[in-house]
């Protein structure tokens, strides 16, 4: 499943992470709709506001196939057939699909059936691992592994396409398939707009954290595919839905628990601790976590990758081990959208 995510980055900075080539090669950024409802979160929680990436044609009958559109939606699909008044009355829990009833169920095969496909973003997801013997869960933050940069943000023509592709080549962003659908009032007012996250079962890596996982699109090609509903059929999208491998992760502090813990600590490297004698637990507008610990070596970081280099060797089936990495690049970039100055843009947003 996918229950909680992290998309801290700045409207600004976001829209360069999204920067993707025309078919004519051209570097484009994605245009917004409806930018100010859009909210960075470190801890995002389903029935929040988080950016979603999606085909203009959605919006503009007349646009590109190939232009793209980033907009604010709720994370919890809202069936355009549901007649109820208010949102939070839906009797079901549709902030996940799972792929392989995603064609039996209603709520999620109608909009498909549209074209309704779209990419949601966030800088990883975050899942708990249940330790056996106690009642604890151990958070972990999951991201897609990342390289290291030589070029700083802030140099080169901050208007220039060759600068956009380099201003964010320091973290990737993760892209998640999603669904959206609209519902209107039924006594009328202003059309909400919500998603649901594809799930698949979870990938060797991550199986001993949990069973599921979101589908994520790794690549340009995937995401193009999901997002061309006009010309990429809907059994045809399907095929991308599958786990993959190319995923890493890091343990991170429980403060992450409290959906209302909003801050840059939710994401840093944490220890793992130990429990030597662990007890019992008891708007109509468009649509178209103190014990004795022992110190484990450090593993050596491979000199081209500048990134914590966690693995599956944090993954516990009885009790916690200590183990502390690197935060490197990580920690950069926490503060990157602190130091990074504005990047003038060519597009209007």
């Amino acid at each position: 499943m996918c229950g909680r995510t992290s998309c801290h980055l700045p409207r600004d900075v976001l829209t360069r992470a999204c920067a993707y080539r025309d078919p004519q090669g051209q570097l484009r950024l994605p245009r917004w709709r409806d930018p100010d409802q859009y909210r960075p979160s470190y801890n995002q929680s389903p029935q929040a506001r988080g950016p979603v990436l999606l085909s203009r044609l959605h919006v503009d009958k007349d646009a590109d196939p190939s232009e793209r559109v980033i907009a604010p939606m709720r994370w919890g699909l809202v069936p355009s057939w549901f007649r109820e008044s208010d949102p939070s009355k839906l009797q079901f829990n549709t902030s996940n699909c799972r792929s392989d009833t995603i064609m039996e169920k209603r709520s999620f095969k109608e909009p498909l059936g549209k074209g309704r496909r779209c990419v949601v973003l966030a800088d990883g997801f975050y899942e708990w691992q249940r330790c056996q013997g106690t009642g604890q869960r151990q958070p972990y933050f999951i991201y897609f592994p990342q390289s290291k940069t030589e070029e700083s943000a802030s140099s080169g023509a901050a208007d220039s396409p060759k600068h956009w592709e380099k201003v964010w080549d320091s973290w990737r962003l993760l892209t998640m398939a999603g669904i959206f659908d609209c519902w209107e009032p039924p006594e009328g007012g202003d059309l909400l707009y919500s998603y649901t996250i594809i799930t698949v079962d979870s990938c060797k890596a991550l199986r001993d954290i949990h069973h599921r996982m979101p589908a994520i699109l790794d690549g340009e090609e995937a995401v193009s595919k999901w997002l061309d509903f006009g010309q990429v059929s809907t059994q045809e999208a399907l095929k991308l839905i599958h786990p993959t491998e190319n995923i890493t992760f890091h343990p991170v502090s429980i403060i992450v628990n409290n959906s209302r813990n909003n801050t840059p600590e939710c994401l840093a490297p944490a220890d793992l601790v130990v429990k030597k004698e662990p007890k019992a637990s008891g708007s109509r507008q468009w649509l178209a976590t103190k014990s004795p610990r022992k110190e484990v070596p450090k593993t050596p970081q491979k000199e081209e990758l500048d990134v914590p280099q966690w693995s599956s060797q944090f993954l516990q089936k009885s009790t916690f081990s200590t183990k502390r990495g690197s935060a490197g690049l990580l920690e950069r970039w926490l503060k990157q959208d602190k130091e990074e100055p504005e990047a003038k843009r060519p597009h209007n947003q």
